[in-house]
């Protein structure tokens, strides 16, 4: 299995419900990377797994709609708790849809699967993976 990942990186800002969330229950601000990894088995005709630069501009325009919001505020979100896992999951599928519309280029109809993972600090993050 081949890999290509792109990073880029959102700050935004959001409280849980619940008790198990304990004081980010409250409003507070979170910084992600969010690295973006393109698999497929074979590489295309020109031996890449996906365009590098059209996958970095695809995962900026995906983030950018994130970046910058308090995603309590957030229509898409409402009543959500939008943890680092759901996150990922809504930007892997998020890129995932820009795939199958084609915004990748033709080479990218060869991907199999993608993940993302929001790393939240030096010693946590999480990640969501699907196949295509």
């Amino acid at each position: 299995m081949f890999s290509v990942t792109v990073r880029d990186h959102i700050m935004i800002a959001h409280s849980f419900r619940g008790e198990v969330f304990g004081p980010a229950q409250r409003l507070h601000g979170a910084t992600f990377l969010v690295d973006a990894t393109f698999r497929r088995e074979e590489l295309d005709d020109d031996n890449i797994v996906v365009d590098i630069g059209l996958a970095t501009q695809e995962l900026g325009a995906v983030v950018s709609e994130l970046n910058f919001r308090n995603l309590d505020n957030e229509p898409d979100f409402a009543g959500i708790n939008t943890s680092t896992e759901f996150l990922a999951k809504v930007i892997a599928d998020r890129l995932a849809d820009q795939i199958h519309k084609g915004a990748l280029g033709e080479g990218a109809r060869g991907l199999t699967g993608i993940s993302v993972t929001l790393h939240e600090s030096h010693v946590a993050w999480a990640s969501y993976e699907r196949g295509l």
